[in-house]
């Protein structure tokens, strides 16, 4: 199920995620759910939401990391 605002989005990710990475997070996991409707497409026997969520954290990971403090924080 897309997300159509931020404040859709799971409670693990609206509560540990700044809001831009949040932004990155929706757009992200809406792309993958739409690119892996086909079951064909995804890997192993993982749900469409799965790959959806994977695909998301993923592309938070590109932009931010989880620091010491355990708070994500954007890349230098």
């Amino acid at each position: 199920m897309p997300y159509k605002e931020k404040s859709d989005l799971p409670d693990s990710v609206q509560h540990v995620l700044p809001a831009h990475a949040q932004e990155i997070y929706k757009e992200a996991f809406n792309s993958a759910w739409e690119q892996y409707k086909d079951k064909a497409d995804r890997r192993d026997d993982a749900s469409r939401e799965e790959t959806a969520h994977r695909v998301a954290w993923s592309a938070v990971k590109q932009d931010y990391e989880k620091g010491d403090d355990d708070r994500w924080h954007k890349k230098k």
